[in-house]
């Protein structure tokens, strides 16, 4: 089993969102979708070859019915299909998965004449995102992005935890100096202003090296007088792993549970 986790700019427009996860077919087991980011994101899970076929579908669906130039959020993108990651759910097939990430990179370029980034082992993402169209020429598609569609990264991974902390009495300048603060090679943040709040966006990219209840309680000693957070919000599906690993008396505290981990899902 293979998990892909794509994310589309969109995530207000619940008519086209809607066209999008049926075109997910039966791969799909999650869709968080998030209007201030204005991005959804879409797990899909299933052995390799219905997977191509509905991941393919998807990207499809979102290249025919999204334009960039209409898109407005706060999350970083470049993109209508932002990011296609591959995730081997068995450790052991991660060949595979960047077999699979090549295919789909490949098809993207040539077929859908969208500009495409590989990461995962030759790169990172946030090095994609740094350097693409300067330092870095796209691995398939037209050496200029998109007007339309922009331009996307397709990547292979192991699991990660995407997760965010939302604030109360912060600061987006407080916000952003905590996610530099918590930032490291297990942990990527950014600190954003989401309507009339601000969050610590997380991606927890080493589970072996962190868990989430170390990043809340690192956030927690960061806070300014008076500040607390109000919520944890898991984006997407955890590894049923990382479940565990926490004391289950903290679960809602950090957001998780069990009907959301990929291993769950994934025998649904």
């Amino acid at each position: 089993m293979f998990e892909c986790v794509i994310n589309i700019s969109e995530g207000a427009d619940e008519y086209v969102l809607g066209r999008i996860e049926k075109a997910s077919g039966e791969s799909l087991r999650d869709r968080h979708s998030d209007s201030f980011h204005n991005r959804s994101v879409f797990t899909l899970i299933n052995d390799e070859t219905p997977l191509l076929r509905d991941v393919h579908s998807l990207i499809t669906t979102s290249v025919d019915l999204l334009d960039l130039r209409q898109h407005e959020g706060v999350h970083p993108r470049f993109g209508v299909v932002d990011v296609v990651p591959f995730v081997a759910l068995n450790p052991a097939q991660f060949s595979s998965a960047v077999r699979m990430r090549d295919e789909v990179a490949r098809w993207m370029g040539e077929t859908l004449e969208i500009p495409v980034f590989l990461y995962g082992g030759e790169r990172s993402l946030p090095d994609v995102r740094r350097e693409a169209f300067g330092a870095l020429a796209p691995d398939f598609g037209p050496a200029t992005p998109s007007v339309l569609s922009g331009a996307c990264a397709v990547g292979a991974r192991p699991p990660l935890v995407a997760w965010n902390l939302w604030l109360e009495k912060a600061t987006l300048a407080q916000a952003r100096l905590i996610a530099r603060q918590i930032r490291s090679e297990s942990v990527r943040a950014l600190g954003l202003e989401v309507g009339n709040d601000v969050q610590v966006s997380c991606n927890l990219v080493d589970l072996e090296a962190t868990k989430p209840s170390l990043v809340y309680d690192a956030v927690v000693a960061l806070l300014p007088e008076g500040a607390s957070i109000s919520h944890a919000e898991l984006v997407g599906l955890c590894p049923k792993a990382t479940l565990l690993l926490e004391e289950a008396s903290r679960w809602d505290q950090l957001g998780l549970s069990q009907e959301t981990t990929i291993e769950e899902r994934s025998n649904a």
